[in-house]
């Protein structure tokens, strides 16, 4: 694409997202870029735009060689892929906001990119409004990437902020999360935690060159959180938060996991509330830097959607430094965690496992323990995420190796041994 092209859309998708682009679209009439024809599954439906807009056949928008770019925003994955797939081999940019699909189908979408020389956008995937992913690509190119934390997932942290602030339980917070519009109908998607493990997916490649997929990455959501364990929090002077987070270790490879966190007050994400997002990313040269902003609805992720449209003037494409340029981190388990564990019975919980138990509590009815556990105790068995068990990572929860056996001395000549 040459620079300042016009640009003619095919858009994919009218819900939240494909009606706030098009309303955004129609306030910036400086970006030389229009809307030709819009793809919708629904035909009858009454919508806030010329009917003559609208289509239910998707080659009406494939095959129309004068649409130069293909805008993806819906919410079916294998249709969204298969969309994107044939517009990338038709030679047309495409801006996507799929997060699932793109996490489902990372490795695929490469190779695309590659053979077609064609550009795949998709900021709007990732953290809504926040630039993340132009950022790790562009600004963080060369930089050495310590560590990456962040909330990405709004519904989750406003349940939290509920509990934590309003002192309701989960199942009343995500109601009121419902009745807002900021958790879906069925909200497993993000209790459970696997809109934040594809957009950390998606996030991984730009950042450490890692090419994963959902199943590589440890990650549950708040889905088991309870008041017990808000009081806990509000006792130790903590908060919750679902962190997804990456940390490169002494050894070079990368621990990467999505999974609920004890915060402290002076920790950056203690700030993020209600359904807002943040990202704090440390590296060598910049030291540590904290993006913030709207993590969902109509014109805060529209807003990103447009900031990709806008690259492509320019004929921006990614160019995944990390992964083709320098050498790709590579994903590992073998590190340890310091974990608080909230149950209903002991004969549940494998001590056995623990390197040490640092505090037990165990009281009628909830019980919790505080102790060091491998990770990959966690990654390899389930029994954390069963019997009405809690996890919640402490501060700092990450201890290397050569960190532990310092901490085991320590504790041996503590104990006068």
């Amino acid at each position: 694409m040459t620079s300042h092209k016009e640009l003619t859309i095919g858009l994919f998708g009218f819900g939240v997202v494909g009606e706030g682009l098009y309303k955004v679209l129609k306030q910036t009439s400086t970006l030389n870029a229009s809307i030709k024809k819009i793809c919708i599954k629904k035909e009858n439906k009454k919508r806030d735009a010329p009917a003559e807009l609208f289509t239910t056949d998707k080659n009406d928008l494939l095959n129309d060689d004068s649409i130069n770019v293909i805008v993806e925003v819906i919410n079916e994955s294998e249709a969204a892929f298969e969309i994107v797939s044939v517009a990338l081999k038709k030679g047309k940019a495409v801006v996507s906001a799929s997060k699932k699909m793109i996490a489902e189908h990372l490795a695929e979408l490469l190779k695309l990119q590659e053979e077609t020389h064609t550009p795949f956008l998709c900021e709007s995937s990732a953290c809504a409004s926040i630039p993340v992913i132009r950022n790790l690509e562009e600004y963080y190119d060369n930089d050495l990437l310590h560590s990456l934390r962040a909330v990405v997932n709004g519904s989750t942290n406003f349940i939290l902020t509920k509990m934590f602030e309003d002192k309701i339980d989960f199942r009343d917070a995500l109601m009121q999360a419902q009745q807002l519009g900021f958790a879906e109908a069925d909200p497993a998607l993000d209790v459970e935690g696997w809109d934040a493990v594809h957009k950390w997916v998606i996030i991984l490649c730009h950042a450490y060159g890692i090419v994963s997929s959902s199943k590589e990455i440890l990650f549950t959501g708040i889905q088991n959180i309870n008041a017990g364990d808000a009081n806990v929090g509000r006792e130790k002077n903590y908060e919750i938060r679902l962190v997804a987070q990456a940390k490169k270790l002494l050894n070079g490879k990368i621990a990467a996991f999505v999974l609920p966190q004890f915060v402290q007050p002076n920790d950056l994400l203690a700030f993020v509330k209600n359904e807002n997002n943040a990202v704090i990313i440390e590296s060598g040269f910049a030291d540590k830097q904290f993006f913030y902003g709207k993590g969902a609805g109509s014109f805060p992720t529209a807003t990103a959607v447009l900031s990709d449209i806008s690259a492509l003037r320019y004929g921006y494409r990614y160019e995944y430094k990390k992964l083709y340029h320098q050498t790709p981190g590579i994903l590992t388990t073998d590190f340890y965690v310091r974990i608080y564990l909230s149950f209903d019975e002991w004969n549940t919980i494998p001590r056995e496992k623990f390197e040490w138990i640092e505090e037990w509590h165990s009281i009628v009815g909830r019980k919790y323990l505080v102790g060091v556990i491998h990770f990959g105790q966690l990654s390899q068995n389930n029994w954390w995420k069963e019997n009405n068990t809690s996890l919640i990572l402490t501060p700092d929860p990450i201890i290397e190796d050569i960190e532990l056996r310092k901490l085991k001395k320590t504790s041996l000549k503590l104990a006068g041994v």
